[in-house]
Parts: C-alpha cells; structure tokens; sequence
C-alpha cells in the first residue's frame, strides 16, 4: 500500500526553487535538497522521480508564480513606457538584490539546455508569454499613440525580451542597478 505523502509539496518546491537559484542545477545535490526541504532522499524520489524532474518542477513553480507575476505588473501598469521601464527595472532589482543570481529560468538556458532539450519547452513558454504580454501592451501603446509604430509589436516585444534576458545575464557579472539602468534607457530608446 502506498504511504501518504507527509509533507507540503508545494513548500517544498519553493524551497528546492530557491536553493536551485542559489547554487544552479549542477551545484545542487540531492541530499542538499533533501535537507533544504525538509523532506528524506526517498521521499524525494518518491514524489519528484529524481533531481531533473525536481529541477523541472521548481522552474514550473517559477513560472507560475514570479514569472506571472512580472505579467501581471506590466499589463497593470498606467502606460506602456511606464510599465515596460518598471518591469526591466524590476527584475534587474529582483537580480542585483539576489547578488547577482539572475532570473531562474535564464539561468536554466545558460545551464542546462545543452544537458537537458527537456527544459527547452520551459523556457521557451516562459520566453513566448513575455513576449506576448509585451507585444500586446506594445500593439496598444502603438494605436494610442504613446510609442512609435515603425517596429512590429511582435518584433520589439522579441527585442525587449532579448534585452531583458541581456540584463539578467549581466546583473551576474555586475550586480549594480546604476551600472544596468543606463542599458534600460537605451532598450527603452527603441519605442521611439
């Protein structure tokens, strides 16, 4: 008879989120795992099927949760220069606060696509919400006439992704916003 599972699965994948972003995949044992969520190897095991279903699990966790929340933030914002700056600025914050940890699931790309094309789909839904979200607000801003509309929205989105993706990059070899922010302006120079 299979035994119950005896602890939050949901706390403990925050957990196993959190020291993945900290160390990364290959830095990360699962004993060290284990013991940051409070949980035995085998339960583990049990409920994750090894560490790369673990390490897919708390990247499905970050795009739900941080990832979305970024979304959330830009399609509320008042207008889209506002809300685009805020957003690139924000995650830079996030990064630098983090001493330099980047985004989860950039640091997934850098890592472990050439180890694991499984993680490709990941990032790549993770990758094609913010640029849809962006492309949207982009495609509103441009009929409203905030922003210039002599780039696709599709296209500048792409853009603005890429250069986030730059930023968060960066923030691991130089995490001060005063240094990144001037690079925002620049990317932010494309909407006009």
């Amino acid at each position: 008879m299979a035994r119950t599972r005896e602890f939050d699965t949901e706390a403990a994948v925050s957990r196993a989120m959190e020291l993945f972003w900290t160390r990364g995949y290959e830095a990360t044992s699962v004993r060290d795992l284990a013991q940051h969520m409070g949980i035995g190897q085998a339960s583990l095991y049990a409920a994750f099927g090894d560490k790369g279903g673990l390490y897919r699990t708390a990247l499905e966790r970050y795009r739900t949760t941080l990832a979305a929340a970024a979304l959330r933030s830009l399609e509320e914002g008042a207008d889209a220069r506002t809300a685009i700056r805020t957003m690139l600025m924000e995650r830079v914050r996030i990064a630098v606060e983090r001493d330099g940890q980047g985004c989860l699931v950039v640091n997934a790309a850098c890592e472990r696509l050439p180890k694991d094309p499984s993680i490709r789909r990941i990032v790549r839904d993770v990758q094609d919400a913010s640029r849809d979200a962006l492309a949207e607000v982009l495609r509103v801003a441009a009929a409203e006439g905030q922003i210039s509309s002599r780039h696709d929205a599709h296209t500048l989105a792409a853009f603005i992704v890429t250069v986030l993706n730059g930023l968060l990059v960066s923030s691991k070899i130089t995490p001060d916003s005063r240094t990144l922010e001037p690079l925002v302006d620049v990317a932010m120079s494309a909407l006009d």
